[in-house]
């Protein structure tokens, strides 16, 4: 058996006296694509978070459970934040995961659904973060 052998191809040849701008742009390119790929993972990892929360939302009327939403809250060139939040009925967000009091005495149960599809999205944007910063 003959052992493998790496090939690798140089596309540009670069003289001593270029090889540093060669290098800043190659590292320039490869921050901008990660920094785009992980972009790319956030909005996905956002969405998910928001048709997980539409589905397992405890529904009276279907208002609650229709009002999930995603907003871009920051960008800059090399990040990107989403928040996920309930547009309709936003007073019931705490009420509905933690559980409360009743008026006439006595306690609602709690009905967890943003934790665990936050925990959900935290694993699939690493999971895709990791993807994208792979050359």
């Amino acid at each position: 058996m003959s052992p493998k052998r790496r090939v690798t191809c140089v596309a540009n040849r670069v003289g001593i006296d270029g090889l540093a701008t060669a290098v800043s742009e190659a590292v320039k390119e490869y921050a901008t694509a990660t920094a785009d790929g992980i972009k790319k993972a956030a909005s996905q990892s956002a969405d998910g978070c928001v048709k997980e929360l539409r589905s397992t939302s405890p529904k009276l009327t279907g208002d609650y459970r229709r009002g999930w939403k995603k907003t871009k809250a920051f960008e800059n060139a090399a990040s990107v934040r989403y928040t996920v939040h309930n547009a309709t009925d936003y007073q019931l967000t705490h009420l509905l995961e933690k559980g409360h009091a009743k008026r006439g005495g006595g306690r609602v149960q709690a009905q967890p659904h943003i934790e665990p599809a936050e925990q959900t999205a935290i694993k699939e944007f690493e999971q895709k973060a990791k993807e994208a910063c792979q050359p």
